[in-house]
């Protein structure tokens, strides 16, 4: 058995005194883990740190054993993540995230977002929106997406505000306004892009809240799991990120 694809780095753990075993998050074969002989040596280190990216070969004699990777650097993004909280926590909650998927199973839409929020972590004003639409199509790619498209109550796709609790559909302002305190908010870059590109730190802090409940809700509470501490640690640090940004442009006006 063997096949070539793109993948990621997630995590690595020691097999033996010289190997590693590695997890990907790979294109079109899905969260996949593999043996990198030799892995443990200074050769390999940089190449086999979270958040990297690479060519990989999967190898073995059967089609449900462990088997093997051969590994070749495509992009090298692990320095740069290790520099800032931002990246450092990101890249551990991306990859806790992704635990939540089924081994082998392919999900190439995730697969190149996670690209694209590790290409924007350490970037306080970018990084915040990008995890939460990442974290809304991990719930659509597992099954439990949230409806924004238009109002639950009278259909219309303008003006909404909400996110209802129970069904996850969006609901307008004038709508939900009754029952407003038992409503989500819902931050206007996830359903006006155009108009709202780049979201102050309260919309983000509203969609990474509404991302946290439904992930909570639907998938961790049933197995019993949390988020991940490294979560709340990435949204602390993107708000301290996004107030230096605001203050340094205030500083130039």
């Amino acid at each position: 058995m063997q096949w070539q694809d793109t993948g990621i780095v997630l995590s690595t753990r020691p097999h033996g005194e010289t190997s590693l075993v590695v997890e990907l998050m790979t294109r079109a074969h899905g969260r996949h883990l593999g043996l990198v002989r030799g892995g443990r040596s200074r050769r390999h280190a940089a190449m086999l740190q979270p958040g990297n990216g690479v060519e990989a070969v999967w190898r073995a004699r059967l089609d449900d054993q462990l088997g093997s990777f051969a590994l070749e650097p495509a992009e090298m993004r692990a320095a740069r993540l290790i520099e800032t909280p931002a990246g450092t926590f990101g890249v551990r909650t991306l990859a806790a995230h992704l635990k939540l998927l089924a081994e082998r199973e392919p999900h190439p839409l995730l697969h190149d977002l996670l690209a694209v929020v590790l290409d924007h972590v350490d970037d306080p004003l970018e990084a915040g929106a990008l995890m939460v639409r990442f974290e809304l199509v991990l719930l659509d790619e597992l099954g439990f997406g949230l409806d924004l498209t238009a109002c639950a109550v009278t259909g219309e796709a303008g003006d909404l505000a909400f996110v209802s609790p129970r069904s996850g559909r969006a609901v307008g302002r004038v709508a939900g306004a009754e029952w407003a305190d038992r409503l989500l908010p819902l931050p206007r870059f996830l359903v006006d892009r155009t108009v709202n590109a780049r979201p102050d730190a309260g919309e983000i802090a509203e969609g990474l809240a509404l991302s946290a409940f439904f992930l909570d809700r639907s998938v961790l509470g049933p197995r019993g799991l949390s988020l991940p501490p490294e979560r709340e640690r990435l949204t602390a640090a993107l708000a301290r990120g996004h107030a230096g940004a605001a203050a340094a442009t205030d500083g130039r006006l």
